[in-house]
């Protein structure tokens, strides 16, 4: 026999169900530092199957050195972020450009990024002056002969390299050392390692590499403060517009 509540009704001798035990979030980032590893494996892999791919198109097709190193450059970037995405995939089930923050910002962010790329472009030619940098012959230098390859290199310079540099630095290391480290020492390391890692291009002159980490630090803050490596990467590209605008108009001078 049920037994009854003093107001008439029936009591509920069912069982309380278990509350639903919480579904613990997943890290930020969900990659680890092995995955970079693996990367930086990849990206070493690339680029030597980029260039056997450059030589043996070259076989078939005249092809400027100019325009071979550029294209070994695009080919590096291609098969480099196509192996990481394959990783994300098979090992995760997520998505390549969502992984490494490329997501969506507003026009207000948008245009912020975009009008400081120059901003900052002045202000580290300043600096490198107070720096009395050296006079250094740039690799791209001898890359200004046809007009299409001119604009070919701009492309690399102002698209390519800008998106490739900011997923690889931005999107991948800096929120593994974030998450170690802490947001500034994140910040700052990822900058420091970006300078580092472009000082063959100036003949490991210590003022170019501090420049070029201090010009790393500014793409870090802008892209924690957006959560975006989309906002990184415009400031990244309008940064090197500027450059390579104002190197044109020298070259042009010369």
């Amino acid at each position: 026999m049920t037994p009854i509540e003093p107001s008439g009704d029936p009591i509920n001798l069912s069982p309380i169900p278990d509350p639903q035990p919480a579904i613990p979030n997943p890290p930020s980032p969900f990659f680890d530092y092995s995955d970079f590893f693996s990367f930086v494996g990849f990206a070493i892999g690339s680029i030597l199957i980029a260039v056997l791919l450059i030589r043996a198109a070259r076989i078939l097709i005249p092809i400027s050195m100019p325009v071979q190193l550029l294209l070994v450059q695009s080919a590096w970037y291609v098969l480099s972020f196509g192996a990481l995405a394959a990783l994300f995939r098979i090992r995760y089930g997520c998505p390549f450009w969502r992984s490494l923050d490329w997501r969506g910002i507003g026009f207000a962010s948008a245009s912020s990024a975009i009008l400081a790329g120059p901003v900052l472009a002045l202000g580290v030619g300043l600096l490198g002056s107070a720096l009395r940098t050296p006079n250094i012959q740039l690799p791209f230098e001898q890359m200004l002969g046809t007009r299409a390859t001119v604009v070919f290199l701009g492309v690399v310079v102002v698209i390519l390299g800008p998106v490739a540099e900011e997923l690889a630095f931005r999107g991948f290391l800096m929120p593994l050392l974030i998450r170690s480290l802490g947001a500034a020492a994140g910040i700052v390391l990822t900058g420091a390692i970006f300078g580092s890692v472009h000082g063959y291009e100036y003949q490991w002159s210590w003022q170019y590499m501090l420049l070029i980490a201090i010009v790393g630090c500014v793409f870090g803050w802008a892209k924690y403060r957006t959560q975006s490596t989309m906002t990184s990467a415009f400031m990244h590209a309008t940064f090197n517009l500027t450059q390579f605008v104002a190197f044109l108009a020298q070259a042009r001078a010369l």
